[in-house]
């Protein structure tokens, strides 16, 4: 929250301005560390409605904290004190959200609460698996290597994320754009085409009648379709936010053809990734496998894990409580088998990562090499329908005159 004050120094020298704080009592104790006389201290008249309403897009991507992860390990690496690191980065960061919830953090910690916990209370930039992870760090006093840790990792998961959501990018770009162009022209087109093979009077062929019904149906009935479109859309945002919605979307999300094969492999690293990174960092592995659920961003996944921490706890192993579900592969609970059994799960844990990491990067590679040739082929089947079916009549009309 931001403050106004009016401040004097022990020599009598006035200051005024604002200040960045959790709540009054930090603004003051924040002031009183500058060495300054409170005179005056109250929260700043409140922004414009516009501006208070576009805080509720503000976020803080995926690629930015990414970035602070790797500064902060840089600097930690370097000594560098922690309140000197955020009060750095803080200035030097252009996301307005990032920058109130960095001095926001630093309050906290000038306020006595140890990082882990300051950094809880902002859930919307920092996750369950990054508090987790800095709460390792302070036990174990490893600093340096946690952040290094979960650096690597995010940088990693961030990598495999963004490729798998560009290769879908394009052809979904290509099949809006070819339906919007379809709409227009079964609206605006065709219906002046007709007219004019109704008026030469000739048979009309029967696929260019199915051509015309379709665009007589996008004319009288387009409004209901497109208002059924938006309540359809509606309900499915609304069912996603159900327990019940989320399985069944997840579960849809692995079920679709050579698509859901790169979903599940794209999990499944992230699992192992995460779990490795965790266990590496002095998580024990109830903790990291509760971790896991809450990242992979999967329900089918987050159940899966979730149902086999309560196993775990009455003594069973990672590798026998996993063998129990078909979305988990043969290969991952026979690994972790061995890892158990070896002494090396984390080894084994990063082997499984990196195997489906590299998977996701080869499948994604087929896709986007395979996307462009078959986008061409649907194109041309579309255009080559409109042409038989429209230009051909018309060119019968041209030629028998």
């Amino acid at each position: 929250m931001l403050y106004k004050y009016i401040a004097t120094t022990p020599e009598g020298e006035k200051h005024s301005g604002t200040i960045e704080a959790a709540n009054m009592e930090i603004a003051i104790s924040s002031l009183q560390a500058k060495n300054l006389i409170i005179v005056s201290l109250v929260p700043a008249e409140k922004t414009k409605f516009l501006w208070s309403n576009l805080k509720f897009f503000e976020r803080a991507s995926s690629r930015e904290i990414v970035i602070l992860s790797r500064q902060l390990s840089i600097l930690f690496e370097a000594k560098v004190p922690v309140l000197v690191s955020f009060k750095l980065l803080a200035s030097e960061t252009e996301n307005p959200l990032l920058h109130r919830k960095l001095l926001e953090v630093i309050d906290d910690i000038q306020g006595g609460i140890s990082m882990s916990q300051a950094m809880a209370k902002h859930p919307g930039v920092f996750s369950r698996f990054y508090v987790s992870m800095v709460r390792s760090g302070e036990e174990s006093g490893r600093f340096e290597e946690t952040f290094s840790f979960m650096a690597d990792y995010l940088e990693r998961s961030y990598e495999l994320a963004a490729k798998a959501k560009n290769a879908l990018i394009y052809p979904a770009f290509i099949l809006l754009a070819l339906t919007g162009a379809l709409v227009l022209m079964l609206v605006f087109v065709i219906p002046q085409l007709t007219d004019i093979l109704k008026e030469a009077g000739q048979e009309i062929p029967f696929y260019t009648k199915i051509l015309i019904g379709l665009s007589d149906f996008f004319r009288n009935f387009g409004v209901f379709l497109l208002l059924g479109l938006v309540l359809g859309i509606v309900f499915l945002w609304k069912y996603s936010g159900t327990e019940k919605g989320k399985l069944a979307i997840s579960r849809f999300q692995l079920s679709v053809p050579f698509i859901g094969k790169l979903y599940k492999k794209f999990y499944l690293s992230r699992i192992t990734d995460n779990l490795e990174t965790s266990m590496s960092s002095g998580i024990s592995a109830v903790r990291a496998l509760e971790i896991a659920a809450d990242v992979v961003g999967n329900k089918v996944y987050n159940k899966i894990l979730l149902d086999s921490v309560k196993e775990i706890k009455g003594g069973r192993s990672i590798s026998e409580v996993l063998a129990k579900y078909e979305d988990i592969p043969p290969i991952v609970y026979q690994m972790i088998r061995i890892g158990e059994e070896s002494g090396k799960l984390n080894f084994i844990l990063k082997t499984l990562s990196r195997f489906y990491k590299k998977e996701v990067d080869n499948n994604v590679d087929a896709i986007v090499n395979m996307i462009e040739p078959v986008m061409i082929i649907i194109v041309g089947i579309v255009v080559g329908l409109f042409i038989v079916s429209i230009i051909g009549p018309i060119y019968s009309i041209t030629a028998g005159v």
